[in-house]
């Protein structure tokens, strides 16, 4: 819908995937744990996933390899894995406490400068 309403085109990513989903082999109670987990310690590997680190340098590495192309690039993600490439571009420092409490709401905007280096411009636009 995004791609049609700009009349581009889609490339898949699979750096853009969540960095855990539960699957139905552990409790949902179990996955929410291990979700809390590895936000508040950021190498912790959650059983089927990666951490937060990890899914921190994935989103990195897809935004670097678009540095210096020209154009805008749309990227849709999850909000998890946006919250992890704040967290390792700015640090936990300089997010809004909510949201490493309560995560990018969905269908927030999140915008990052690629030209020469990556720059975040804006958090988590169009939320309420």
């Amino acid at each position: 819908m995004v791609a049609a309403g700009l009349g581009s085109g889609i490339a898949i990513d699979a750096r853009l995937r969540e960095r855990v989903n539960w699957d139905g082999s552990s409790t949902f109670e179990a996955f929410l744990h291990n979700w809390e987990r590895s936000v508040r310690n950021r190498d912790f590997v959650p059983p089927g996933g990666d951490s937060s680190r990890q899914a921190g340098e994935r989103m990195r590495a897809f935004l670097q390899d678009l540095t210096g192309q020209q154009g805008t690039v749309v990227a849709v993600t999850h909000g998890g894995i946006t919250t992890d490439l704040l967290r390792t571009l700015l640090g936990d420092e300089q997010l809004p406490p909510r949201l490493l409490r309560d995560g990018i709401p969905a269908c927030a905007i999140t915008a990052v400068n690629r030209i020469r280096n990556i720059q975040v411009t804006a958090i988590a636009l169009g939320c309420v």
